[in-house]
């Protein structure tokens, strides 16, 4: 039995091995050639510890599907608040670089929605088929001469445009260009000043960089703390002399505010 065991360990470590040296070939940026990486790719192509390249498949799975895959065909298992980390961490990443498709069933889903799906691209599901066999090294040439998203990647992460928010405070912070951080620009230098004046912003999230601004040591000293892999709140307000903290969350594309005494 535990020879059994230590054999299913060794077949998943090996699996683990061959798709970071595919995402090693394909030059992902270093953040994404790691353990939890490849138990996503492997995923999202179908992959278990005994299956054959040339038989990898496309499944459409979503985030907690792609985790249940890690711990029951890998033995790897990560926590529930997990999730998030490898979407935005992993998922969003892959999808950028043009790996992955992001629901190709209803392609005008909430980016929030809890129903999203992701898919292997035909180029990238094409490519894995042959690794290992004699075409692997041309099969792979083709894709990085054909793959322009790959190259956009690396430029674009350390270019990133930034938008520059002034916190009521007169401190001055930069988000990541584009999606939600537009709005939050607003309810930080708009929405604070009128409606939560003398405020103290303690956190300020970021849709491309988790924990943007976080004012260091002030939720500790309210009691309050941040778990890095789970789900934040867009933008918390101290008001002092109600004791208050308001918070502005992005859901399902609406924002909610709400005071928590």
């Amino acid at each position: 039995m535990a020879k059994r065991a230590s054999g299913r360990r060794t077949a998943a470590a090996k699996r683990v091995r061959e798709a970071l040296d595919i995402l090693v070939a394909l030059d992902v940026p270093r953040e994404q050639r790691n353990e939890r990486s490849a138990l996503t790719l492997l995923a999202l192509l179908g992959m278990t510890q005994r299956k054959a390249w040339r038989d990898a498949e496309a499944p459409m799975l979503g985030i907690t599907e792609m985790m249940n895959v890690f711990r029951d065909q890998f033995g790897k298992e990560y926590a529930p608040n997990s999730r998030e980390t490898v979407r935005r961490f992993t998922v969003h990443q892959f999808v950028q670089m043009g790996l992955v498709v992001a629901n190709p069933d209803a392609p005008g889903r909430p980016v929030n929605s809890p129903d999203n799906r992701y898919q292997a691209a035909p180029i990238l599901l094409k490519l894995a088929r042959n690794y290992g066999s004699k075409e692997w090294k041309t099969s792979l040439a083709a894709f990085l001469a054909t793959a322009d998203a790959l190259g956009r990647l690396q430029p674009k992460e350390r270019e990133m445009p930034f938008v520059p928010v002034k916190l009521p405070s007169r401190k001055k912070v930069s988000l990541t260009a584009g999606g939600q951080n537009v709005l939050v620009k607003k309810i930080i230098e708009e929405f604070c000043p009128r409606f939560t004046p003398g405020g103290i912003v303690a956190y300020l999230g970021d849709t491309g960089r988790k924990q943007r601004h976080v004012e260091a040591g002030y939720l500790d000293s309210l009691g309050v703390k941040i778990d890095e892999h789970g789900k934040m709140p867009d933008v918390i307000v101290h008001l002092e002399d109600k004791n208050w903290l308001v918070l502005i969350i992005h859901f399902n594309g609406e924002r909610f505010l709400g005071p928590s005494e």
